[in-house]
């Protein structure tokens, strides 16, 4: 089964940092959940991370939103469609992709983007791979907000984050 992608692509006005991971989990693709956004699987460390970074309430729709208005950050997904080899969220599982560059390419293009933030080193790898991007651009690859990645606990991850969603 192809699933599509359910979530726009996040962009204020203003954005100077983007942020792309690969795919939602299948809690996001394969029902519809109330309040859900990107990196809602019930394991997804992201906003953990975030409440932490920010020392904000993340639990809802609308304060993820604003956070990101607040400091410039577009966030979407390299994939705009796939399907599972397993019906896992593993990245590992995703096969028969199809990349989203219109809609990424359109954000590098019209806003002043100057970092690419990557949830984890797959998505960076298939983004130098499959993307045109202009080569000034700062690309960081962050600690996967996977719980799976195992090799850094909760705080470690939110430091490393911390370092780059907090100077300009």
């Amino acid at each position: 089964m192809t699933e599509q992608h359910p979530f726009e692509p996040f962009i204020p006005e203003d954005s100077t940092r983007l942020i792309l991971g690969s795919f939602p989990g299948k809690e996001s693709t394969q029902s519809k959940r109330e309040n859900d956004w990107f990196y809602c699987a019930a394991r997804n460390q992201f906003w953990k991370i975030l409440e932490i970074v920010f020392d904000r309430d993340l639990s809802d729709k609308k304060n993820k939103q604003k956070l990101f208005k607040d400091n410039n950050i577009a966030i979407t997904d390299i994939l705009l469609s796939c399907q599972r080899s397993e019906n896992k969220n593993s990245d590992e599982n995703l096969i028969n992709k199809e990349y989203n560059k219109k809609v990424i390419n359109e954000i590098l293009t019209t806003k002043n983007i100057k970092q690419i933030l990557f949830t984890g080193k797959g998505v960076h790898k298939e983004f130098i791979e499959n993307f045109e991007f202009p080569k000034h651009l700062d690309l960081v690859v962050l600690p996967s907000p996977s719980p799976v990645y195992r090799r850094l606990n909760l705080q470690d991850k939110a430091k490393i984050y911390k370092d780059y969603f907090t100077k300009e």
